[in-house]
């Protein structure tokens, strides 16, 4: 055991690997074409919100559909008419996280590589939003707001409208939430041995 926590130390304080930069900027890459790419297609379909006026394009009729609203608050609707709040946020957020993952070595564990990895892809495509780069609204005036055109209802209750970058910002946290709990598994199975060594 002991020749393995030194290994553990020694990699510890190794460079970061290239395939963590790859493996990281991909995935960041990929999540946030994926989500303006999707953004771009459903609107230029369905057209601007108060084009569409409110229609609802139905894949699975009355449970999921496809429409288009514009949110000028976080994740799923919250903290409404926050652009510069969140802007200020998104940016922080992804120079923190290029921080802790690069400089900080966080990076040399492969799963917050992923994660980090799928979290920025959606901070980065909401962030593209909000900063108004991705069209002109009929006044002539770009919009800092973020396109949403995924709709979940069930009966009388409808789930704010999101997209795909806020399904990157979940699975993110899901995932950071799993290895929280698998590190804590192994903690507390690994803390009987030692505790019966002694």
């Amino acid at each position: 055991m002991l020749a393995n926590s030194n290994d553990a130390e020694s990699i510890d304080h190794g460079p970061v690997p290239a395939r963590r930069y790859v493996v990281f900027h991909l995935l960041a890459g990929l999540g946030c074409c994926a989500d303006l790419i999707s953004k771009h297609l459903v609107f230029d379909w369905l057209g601007m919100p108060h084009e569409s006026q409110g229609r609802v394009h139905w894949l699975w009729p009355q449970y999921v559909g496809l429409q288009t609203t514009l949110n000028q608050g976080g994740v799923f609707g919250m903290m409404q008419g926050k652009v510069g709040l969140l802007t200020v946020f998104s940016v922080l957020a992804l120079a923190g996280i290029l921080y802790w993952l690069f400089v900080a070595k966080a990076a040399l564990d492969g799963w917050l590589t992923i994660t980090m990895g799928v979290v920025s892809g959606g901070i980065v495509g909401n962030l593209y939003d909000r900063i108004g780069w991705w069209g002109i609204v009929v006044t002539g005036e770009r919009i800092p707001a973020v396109r949403d055109w995924i709709l979940l209802r069930y009966g009388q209750w409808s789930w704010p409208n999101f997209n795909i970058a806020d399904c990157l910002l979940v699975t993110g946290a899901v995932l950071l939430v799993l290895q929280a709990f698998l590190l804590q598994s192994t903690d507390d199975k690994a803390e009987p041995s030692g505790a019966s060594g002694e």
